[in-house]
């Protein structure tokens, strides 16, 4: 019963489903961050939906679809980067608000960070981790203090992922720090 809850955990709690609660929380409370609905809707598309489908495309994928859960999750890190550069490459051309801005550079260095940590160096960052701290990260940093919560959610999945033993403390600090990190670096080239 308490391994079917750590993986139900785990499920509710993969990075497109973390940005999509981030992006509607920051649409109902900061419409202007968007600067039209359509972005919104756009970031969506990135940020979500985009990188879930490599879920339901892996069996049409032949080099992923026998590689079974690792296969899955190369596949779902290689959709969500080109989600990321295709979310960063539309807020260049529309213009879109420095928020929006910084939200798809956040998640477009925070993803190759992870791919640096984890294929280059082969250090295993957790991606999962970062997928929930960078939300959440972002809410806090655009003074909406409902990302506070996102310490509760972070818990959580830490919890999840040892109980099943899909990273180890290290891995899952790694994979915390990585958007952390990548925001203050930011705010700092944008300051």
């Amino acid at each position: 019963m308490i391994n079917k809850l750590a993986k139900l955990l785990r499920v509710l709690t993969v990075a497109p489903i973390m940005a999509l609660i981030m992006l509607v929380i920051l649409y109902t409370k900061d419409f202007n961050a968007f600067g039209s609905t359509s972005a919104f809707v756009m970031s969506i598309l990135f940020l979500s939906i985009f990188p879930l489908l490599a879920y339901p495309l892996q069996p049409f994928i032949k080099s992923y679809k026998d590689r079974g859960r690792e296969g899955q999750r190369s596949l779902a890190m290689i959709f969500s980067v080109a989600g990321y550069i295709g979310g960063f490459l539309s807020t260049l051309f529309m213009h879109s608000p420095k928020k929006i801005l910084l939200i798809y550079l956040c998640y477009l260095i925070s993803g190759a960070l992870i791919i640096l940590f984890n294929k280059l160096c082969h250090l295993k960052a957790s991606g999962h981790a970062c997928g929930v701290s960078g939300p959440f990260t972002l809410l806090v940093l655009f003074g909406h203090p409902i990302g506070y919560f996102g310490i509760i959610v972070l818990l959580m999945t830490w919890w999840s992922s040892l109980k099943i033993k899909r990273h180890t403390i290290w891995q899952l600090l790694g994979g915390t720090l990585i958007p952390i990190v990548t925001l203050v670096g930011l705010i700092c080239i944008f300051l």
